[in-house]
């Protein structure tokens, strides 16, 4: 797979906008997926993933083969992640305390005049999704990609290290206060850990009310989901996870929209693009 992906990057630095396209194509689905956890709302994780994609595109040629081609892409894409302040979280940082708070406040009756007659189960499942992904934005980012990039993804910890540039030791160390707090706070409040309090359905009534939730458009429920494959490129699994981590590692992955793919062709037919692969002087088509 690595020879594969090595041959499609040196015909992509020679000008093959073919070859660059498949190798952008290999690691969109993982960009915005780590996006999408990062960022925690659907619409952030598409502008981000096209960002770092013309990031990736046009530092290409900086690519030393040192490393899996996907290990540099998830260090350029963890630098951006990290620093990206576009988010209503970033502005409006949340926290275990305040999320906790409003779990203890916030439940309401189902009511058909708020679910829209949608089927409750299918709201609950959206709400799962959406609550777990919003959060990780109570911690801070270096935090959340630490522990995304270690339960959620299964990245090794030598390569964690490599990507946030400590060493593994530490790294692990990181990772394993941050899974105590995440895994108290789980305990405590989500039902999914069989010990919480609250209840995906129980607060589908609530979050609808509070605007969080729109009956009518189900985002999460909308995506399409991507081979497990796709996403989990590295082989080596870190050490054992703690019993809570599981409400975090079982969340799908999904495929990236379609219009990141049609930014993608699109922006690969742009006349700067052609610039950036020495393509500059084929004709360009609509």
């Amino acid at each position: 797979m690595q020879s594969e992906i090595f041959h499609l990057f040196d015909r992509a630095v020679e000008g093959d906008k073919e070859a660059l396209e498949g190798l952008i194509l290999s690691v969109q689905d993982m960009i915005y997926n780590l996006s999408l956890r990062m960022l925690g709302m659907p619409c952030d994780a598409e502008d981000a993933t096209q960002e770092i994609i013309i990031k990736v595109i046009t530092q290409l040629s900086a690519f030393r083969k040192e490393s899996a081609f996907s290990t540099w892409v998830y260090r350029i894409a963890a630098n951006y992640l990290i620093n990206y302040k576009k988010t209503m979280f970033a502005q409006h940082q949340l926290s275990f305390e305040f999320y906790g708070q409003d779990i203890d406040n916030g439940f309401i009756d189902n009511t058909n005049q708020l679910t829209q007659s949608v089927d409750e189960n299918l709201l609950a499942e959206e709400l799962k999704h959406s609550c777990t992904n919003v959060m990780l934005q109570c911690l801070d980012p270096e935090s959340r990609l630490i522990y995304v990039l270690g339960v959620m993804f299964k990245v090794d910890s030598k390569i964690c290290g490599e990507i946030l540039e400590i060493s593994p030791e530490a790294y692990r160390q990181r990772l394993s206060r941050i899974r105590k707090q995440v895994g108290e706070f789980l305990s405590e409040y989500c039902g999914l850990s069989q010990t919480g309090k609250c209840n995906c359905k129980k607060r589908v009534g609530y979050a609808i009310h509070t605007r969080r939730l729109d009956p009518q458009n189900l985002e999460y429920s909308n995506m399409s989901r991507a081979d497990e494959n796709t996403i989990l490129n590295f082989t080596q699994a870190m050490e054992e996870m703690d019993q809570m981590s599981f409400v975090f590692a079982q969340l799908p992955k999904y495929r990236s929209p379609d219009v990141i793919h049609k930014f993608i062709k699109n922006l690969l037919d742009t006349y700067a693009m052609r610039v950036i692969t020495g393509n500059a002087g084929e004709e360009i088509t609509v």
